[in-house]
């Protein structure tokens, strides 16, 4: 296994999950502000990805650790609120108020559907959207991980030591 593919594989598992979400949303399941704020670490692992297969070194793999553990963490809270356990933020879950609006004052509202955090929209399995893409970042996480430990063994030429 080589830094360069550990990078494609994790760089591009975040591309397949941000496609992921994009094509549930154009299905009909619009995101959350929750499920927003998911999306954004996947856009920073591609980017970061695609630096890092030209810079050599460890920096830019720990970025790519960085996003892959926020986006999970992200997800693990989200998972949280929709399962009760803790409160979600006051603007996107059923009990919070938006310019006097309640939750359901704004699902009454018509025009694009509004989706709030504490609500599943989707599942497989009992795990939510924002359940899998926790799964689904921890994984990536090792996989950057991976590119790191890769990335000990780099020269200053790039050349990628293989496992």
């Amino acid at each position: 296994m080589t830094r360069n593919l550990m990078l494609l594989l994790s760089a591009g598992g975040s591309a397949a999950l941000l496609a992921g979400a994009f094509l549930f949303q154009a299905l009909g399941y619009p995101p959350c502000a929750m499920c927003l704020w998911q999306r954004w670490p996947h856009a920073a692992a591609i980017v970061i990805g695609l630096i890092a297969l030209k810079i050599p070194g460890r920096f830019m793999p720990a970025l790519g650790v960085l996003a892959a553990a926020t986006t999970a963490g992200l997800g693990v809270f989200h998972t949280g609120v929709e399962r009760g356990f803790w409160e979600g933020p006051s603007t996107c879950t059923g009990s919070g108020t938006l310019n006097g609006l309640s939750g359901a004052d704004l699902l009454a509202v018509t025009g694009p559907r509004v989706v709030m955090c504490d609500q599943v929209s989707w599942e497989l399995f009992t795990l939510s959207m924002a359940s899998w893409n926790a799964i689904a970042s921890f994984g990536l996480m090792i996989g950057w991980i991976i590119a790191v430990r890769l990335s000990a063994g780099s020269t200053a030429t790039g050349s990628s030591r293989t496992v």
